[in-house]
């Protein structure tokens, strides 16, 4: 029977020298991999600057320059619920130098915007979360001053019979998933009223025109502490250290519900895995750092930690769920 082997490695010197060749090859490999970072990595923010992702990304990204050695970059491209600027990262090359942050709405733009032209789970690579997003219900006090709890709130929808308003950020914004999640569980109806952005939610709301929203805390942290809007409940499963008084919905009647917007990092596809080793080690270390978690706090951000292999769970789990909820309450952007 023919040999299925190349006469080359079938002749005994070109194995041996094949034999001393591998290891070096081997050991090239990792010398690249070790001389990574050799220029500015740049990281993507889908969403525009001062918002909380840009935020979040720019504390972060300058204390892992520190660690890399090289300078991180910004480049916002805001659009669509980040789509815009997921679908330049999955054409960048996999080789470390191009990231993209990933934040909730951008997991489940698919789900509200249709078919996309990348694959959120096949074309990149997780790298590490980054930061968790607290959601607060928050309602105008002069509008509501007799509703300081969620039971309250709900008692107060039901006896509007599915008349009471409430608005958020946009239709499919986490503030809109995160309260028909609620209204759901709770038997009960409100109107949405869906602004274009958080700054016009929260202005109509400290005016008077919409009396309740479910809002990322970054938005309505300075109105809640000069007492213009109160907050009556927090939507992620413990409390907030920035609102220790303010109880949770699982609290307040409703156990297990656990609402939290939260960032990533990703790469693209096929980026090697010593550098995907290499960034969340960084990543670990950034934000393990606590003038980093004081810098997230201050802007109503807390550093959350995960290894790439919980990131990928963490964005399974949470399109699977907030894509239920998108398709029953027939919610679309489309």
């Amino acid at each position: 029977m023919a040999s299925r082997f190349p006469t080359s490695v079938r002749n005994p010197a070109r194995r041996a020298l094949l034999a001393l060749a591998l290891p070096l090859l081997a050991g090239s490999a990792f010398a690249q991999a070790q001389a990574w970072p050799t220029k500015p990595i740049t990281i993507i923010v889908p969403f525009p600057a001062g918002g909380p992702t840009d935020t979040a990304t720019r504390i972060i990204g300058q204390k892992m320059s520190l660690g890399l050695k090289q300078p991180v970059l910004i480049d916002n491209r805001s659009g669509a619920s980040g789509i815009i600027g997921a679908a330049a990262a999955a054409k960048a090359a996999p080789d470390g130098y191009t990231l993209v942050m990933l934040a909730t709405p951008t997991l489940l733009a698919g789900h509200l915007y249709g078919p996309t032209s990348y694959d959120i789970f096949k074309n990149f690579t997780p790298v590490g979360t980054t930061y968790d997003l607290p959601i607060v219900m928050v309602v105008n006090p002069k509008a509501l001053p007799e509703v300081t709890g969620l039971q309250q709130l709900i008692a107060k929808a039901k006896e509007q019979g599915g008349k009471f308003n409430y608005t958020t950020a946009g239709t499919g914004s986490f503030g809109h998933l995160t309260t028909e999640s609620l209204k759901t569980v709770g038997h009960f109806d409100m109107q949405h009223v869906p602004y274009r952005g958080s700054a016009p939610a929260v202005t109509d709301l400290i005016g008077g025109q919409v009396p309740m929203m479910f809002s990322d805390l970054i938005a309505v942290l300075p109105h809640i502490k000069s007492g213009t809007l109160r907050a009556i409940a927090v939507g992620s499963s413990k409390r907030v250290s920035l609102l220790p008084d303010v109880k949770t919905v699982a609290e307040q009647g409703f156990p297990g519900f656990d609402a939290t917007s939260w960032g990533g990092m990703l790469a693209p596809a096929g980026t090697p895995k010593e550098v995907i080793a290499r960034l969340n080690a960084e990543l670990k270390k950034a934000l393990a750092d606590k003038e980093v978690q004081e810098k997230l706090e201050g802007v109503g951000t807390f550093a959350a930690f995960q290894t790439p292999e919980q990131m990928a769970t963490r964005m399974r789990q949470d399109y699977e769920r907030w894509g239920k909820v998108i398709r029953d309450n027939n919610i679309t952007n489309k």
